[in-house]
């Protein structure tokens, strides 16, 4: 059995703790942190930590903010920063331990390779919540699930426009709906979530009907041009909550220079008081 991450109570389920993030913080405000080297204030991009350094700023800066943050593995795999990956994550633990981490890195794949990959975000790296793409079937999903203390963001309709050539099909019966159910169906832990694209809200509010508390991690908020309210007025749960809506460029880099952390500090609490005022305003309206 993997040990659990440190400072991290597994007697509470995944939704549990984001829940409690949801609620002390009035925020469904997840932070990306998707570095890349030639955006990174000039004081990041030639020290051999830079990316490390940077993204824990970020975090420091906007850890009040965020009910969730959600690190992509390729922006730091793809220059070698694999190690700065598991150091941020480490240092989110350690210095904010209530604000679980996403590991965004759409792992898919069967048998000892799909187990590699569990053991990879959730021992390697210290995630509490990984996502992963379920299109080989459920047996690829399993070797995460057999981590009962962390979670798993399952693909299901994802935000960018080509997604519907496998994810609507078929028209009566759609595999993003398939996703949904199943997802709902095997929710028994409450570590289960499932990806729904903001630029989708029609189909997030079916989603939302047959998986009613299942939380849904939302990227598209922003430069891929989703409605905030009309994520908000198909996402949220019955308790006016149940979203993790995710924006990384327009915080991380709201700022280039030194006052870069203040900047994203910023953005972070507009975005965050943005999603609060619409949140009440529906459900002021729908009492």
């Amino acid at each position: 059995m993997p040990a659990p991450s440190e400072g991290i109570d597994i007697a509470q389920s995944i939704l549990q703790r984001l829940r409690a993030g949801w609620t002390s913080k009035n925020s469904l405000l997840c932070v990306g942190l998707d570095p890349v080297r030639e955006r990174l204030p000039a004081a990041f991009r030639s020290g051999p930590d830079g990316f490390r350094d940077f993204c824990c700023a970020i975090v420091d800066a906007t850890a009040g903010e965020a009910c969730a943050f959600k690190p992509q593995a390729a922006h730091f795999a793809a220059v070698g920063a694999e190690d700065q990956l598991a150091e941020v994550i480490a240092y989110i633990h350690a210095r904010h331990p209530d604000v679980p981490v996403i590991l965004d890195a759409k792992r898919g794949d069967i048998g000892a390779t799909a187990e590699f990959y569990a053991i990879e975000a959730f021992q390697r790296y210290g995630a509490d919540i990984v996502t992963v793409n379920p299109y080989l079937g459920p047996e690829s999903l399993e070797p995460f699930l057999a981590f009962p203390d962390r979670g798993v963001a399952i693909l299901c309709r994802t935000s960018n426009p080509g997604n519907a050539w496998i994810q609507c099909h078929p028209e009566d019966d759609p595999v993003f709906l398939r996703v949904a159910r199943s997802v709902a169906e095997w929710n028994e832990r409450g570590n289960l979530m499932l990806v729904a694209g903001a630029t989708y809200p029609e189909d997030m509010a079916r989603i939302r009907s047959v998986a009613p508390t299942v939380p849904l991690l939302v990227p598209g908020i922003g430069a891929q041009g989703g409605d905030l309210r009309a994520v908000l007025e198909a996402g949220l749960d019955a308790r006016g909550q149940g979203l993790l809506i995710s924006a990384s460029r327009s915080i991380l880099y709201a700022g280039a220079g030194e006052d870069f952390a203040s900047a994203a500090q910023e953005a972070a609490v507009k975005l965050r008081d943005s999603i609060s005022r619409c949140a009440r305003d529906l459900l002021r309206r729908s009492a």
